[in-house]
């Protein structure tokens, strides 16, 4: 569920904007309250609060005073935009640098990326891992 890489607050954060860029989450949709997810997923209410106040500093989830917290108009742009800005960062400029280390033209290295991106669309997908809404009957009243 969580592991000891980043803090739990942060990988809640991120998983909920996943859901929101896989649709779980639409825009102006409620998303489940501090409490419910500290219930669901096992953790303190005041870190799954912190996360969610983070994607409220970031523009993804607006609070509605007295009903819960809501997904903001435009927050799956808004996180497709930062990710893909981090996408280029954090793999496509290191792989540019070590393909021309190794003496690869970028022609080369579209061609691996294309081969292995049709390797994998062949090959069967795994479960896809669930959302953290969390049911009805999994929290106590």
């Amino acid at each position: 569920m969580f592991d000891d890489s980043r803090p739990i607050f942060v990988q809640l954060a991120d998983r909920i904007s996943d859901d929101i860029l896989r649709g779980t989450y639409a825009e102006d949709a409620q998303v489940p309250s501090t409490n419910e997810l500290a219930a669901f997923l096992r953790i303190n209410p005041a870190t799954a609060g912190k996360a969610l106040n983070l994607l409220v500093d970031d523009g993804v989830l607006f609070k509605k005073r007295g009903i819960g917290m809501f997904v903001s108009p435009g927050a799956k742009a808004r996180i497709r935009g930062r990710r893909h800005e981090s996408l280029i960062a954090e793999y496509v400029d290191p792989l540019l640098d070590e393909a021309a280390a190794l003496g690869l033209a970028p022609d080369a290295v579209l061609d691996l990326v294309a081969r292995r991106g049709a390797e994998r669309a062949a090959a069967p997908a795994g479960p896809a891992e669930s959302a953290v809404r969390p049911e009805p009957s999994e929290v106590s009243p």
